[in-house]
């Protein structure tokens, strides 16, 4: 529906027909009943045709001229790319930091274990080394190394000021990068063109796969994305 907002009759029944389609590929409706498997034809307008490097493909797609551009900040505001997995997130997210210029800044974590799992003296905190909590992945926090450039556009992850547009979803484009905070500006929402800060902070993921609570702490937030 909000893509519809402001656009002519014959973009609208555009945009209609390819969410139809899509709905009915989720609700496996495409090519009337099939037993889970069928054959699709992606429209060409929307394939990628690159077998040797399809991601760089769909980066000059949606970010085409992306240096000449960067510093424009309509630029990001009309473009996202949006990926299943985080694993994918982070292989887009690596190809296309290496196209801006400048010099790369990492960012890690601290993880630990929670001190609430210290209740019962039997717990034992050294069966999870740093190793193996610095490589667990879970959904709604970032990996445990973060790397960024001036220029890159990100995402927030949590909601952090909502009075000043700094929610969950917020894009930023950072400006500067210090050792703990992160100066950036609104490109999206409400509040675009407004100058914020970011610093570290400490979060608690809920996913039940882990055997046991952590705490991490970073700069909650994942680029180039969704």
């Amino acid at each position: 529906m909000r893509l519809t907002i402001g656009r002519d009759q014959y973009d609208i029944e555009k945009i209609r027909d390819f969410s139809q389609w899509l709905l009915d590929i989720g609700e496996g409706k495409l090519d009337g009943i099939n037993d889970g498997e069928t054959v699709i034809d992606i429209p060409y307008d929307i394939l990628i045709n690159d077998p040797h490097d399809p991601i760089g493909s769909l980066i000059e797609f949606v970010y085409p001229s992306i240096l000449e551009n960067y510093k424009n900040t309509s630029y990001f505001q009309e473009r996202a790319i949006l990926a299943p997995k985080n694993e994918v997130v982070q292989e887009i997210n690596d190809h296309l930091l290496s196209k801006f210029p400048g010099y790369e800044v990492e960012y890690l974590s601290s993880d630990s274990i929670c001190q609430s799992e210290f209740v019962h003296d039997q717990f034992d905190a050294n069966l999870y080394s740093h190793d193996f909590l610095n490589g667990l992945k879970v959904s709604s926090l970032p990996n445990h190394k973060l790397v960024l450039k001036i220029g890159v556009p990100v995402m927030l992850l949590r909601n952090i000021d909502q009075k000043n547009g700094l929610c969950n979803g917020t894009r930023p484009q950072v400006i500067s990068l210090g050792k703990r905070v992160i100066e950036a500006r609104i490109i999206s929402g409400t509040n675009i063109g407004n100058r914020t800060f970011i610093s570290r902070m400490s979060l608690t993921p809920s996913e039940k796969k882990i055997p046991s609570n952590f705490e991490e702490d970073n700069f909650h937030w994942l680029y180039v994305l969704q």
